[in-house]
């Protein structure tokens, strides 16, 4: 090739690429050299110039001329954003620190209300902030066929777990109501693998089985061995969150996590409506401060945030491992209520937080 038609070509290959990425296509970018090949095999990604020599990484430059790896953060018009499984998992995580309050915020509740009250009122607050949220935004009514799993969410952490918490909570401590959330990730992630198919590794497995056995094994030591009259409502709220989680979980893959807990609520609505106004004409309501908080904490903050960002970590990072984040929920709720309610903090407490520590972070690595 003479001189000339190398310069022709180099800059035929330049106007082409700018073409491409003004008509908002991907533009594969490479070096001519004159008399030489044209390297090219890397994509170019917005906001990153282009690198001859080296791989091409999401959210740094496009490189051409070798293969393109999706690890990392993605950048987008010049800013990085955090990659979708790190995202998820501070989304799950923020979730499980929301739900860590709810015990400890349930109890402040029952100073002033009755516990089917508590439920009533709670479930119709959460619905009617949802029910605003989804007017402001205009979302189209569910897919016929997404309202089945909806009424599971419903069912299960809209008014099952609340309920049978609630009425555990009556005779049971925060700190020994734990244990329904000690065995609650093992069982998400078995009525998981039930409901999706997916099979988690042998890994994972032994590590959700060793966090659950540590969990437990410091629940009843702190409760020194003993089991409450309320441990037939708890072990019925794990069966109906572990449901509410598994299918929510599975719809927050298919629409935005909020939309799932958002419409979970609405389909509430009308029964908690009634059923608050006829607990609190029979139940007596005796308002303070601490049932106040409660109130408006469990409604807002555990009921319609946590369950927001928690189905949206699990629809990024996966069932299994966002129900396995859950472990570190019963020493949370263990630190809410030393803090909040004055219980007394045991001393296996640092060593369960260790042993459940290493087990998530098992989990978060193992195949799933």
């Amino acid at each position: 090739m003479r001189p000339q038609d190398s310069a022709t070509a180099t800059t035929t290959i330049a106007v082409t690429a700018t073409e491409g990425s003004t008509s908002g296509r991907t533009a594969t970018t490479g070096s001519t050299v004159a008399g030489g090949p044209t390297v090219a095999g890397g994509p170019t990604v917005a906001g990153g110039p282009a690198v001859a020599g080296g791989p091409a990484v999401a959210g740094g430059p496009a490189v051409a001329g070798g293969p393109a790896v999706t690890t990392g953060t993605t950048a987008t018009g010049g800013q990085i954003a955090p990659a979708p499984r790190t995202r998820g998992t501070l989304l799950a995580l923020l979730g499980v620190v929301s739900f860590s309050l709810t015990f400890p915020s349930t109890v402040w509740g029952l100073e002033s209300f009755g516990p089917w009250s508590l439920v009533a009122v709670r479930s119709t607050l959460a619905a009617l902030i949802a029910g605003a949220f989804l007017l402001a935004g205009r979302v189209p009514l569910p897919e016929r066929r997404h309202w089945a799993g909806l009424a599971v969410v419903a069912g299960g952490v809209v008014i099952g777990f609340p309920l049978l918490t609630t009425l555990a909570l009556q005779t049971s401590t925060t700190s020994h109501a734990a244990v329904v959330v000690g065995l609650l990730p093992l069982t998400t992630a078995t009525l998981a693998a039930i409901r999706t198919g997916r099979r988690p590794s042998r890994t994972f497995w032994f590590a959700a089985v060793s966090g659950a056995v540590v969990v437990i094994a410091f629940t009843i030591q702190q409760s020194g061995g003993a089991l409450s009259t309320g441990d037939v409502y708890l072990f019925g709220a794990l069966l109906v969150c572990a449901a509410g989680y598994t299918e929510g979980g599975r719809l927050a893959s298919l629409m935005p996590g909020w939309q799932v807990i958002g419409w979970a609520l609405v389909l509430c609505l009308p029964l908690m409506a009634v059923a608050s106004a006829v607990t609190l004409s029979i139940e007596p309501v005796h308002l303070n401060a601490h049932g106040v908080i409660g109130l408006v904490w469990v409604a807002a903050g555990s009921t319609f945030f946590g369950l927001y960002v928690w189905y949206r970590g699990m629809a990024e990072i996966g069932i299994p491992k966002a129900s396995q984040l859950q472990l570190a929920q019963p020493l949370l709720t263990l630190f809410w209520s030393v803090f909040l309610l004055g219980e007394t903090l045991p001393l296996a407490a640092p060593l369960a937080a260790v042993g459940v520590l290493v087990c998530i972070a098992v989990t978060q690595r193992a195949k799933s």
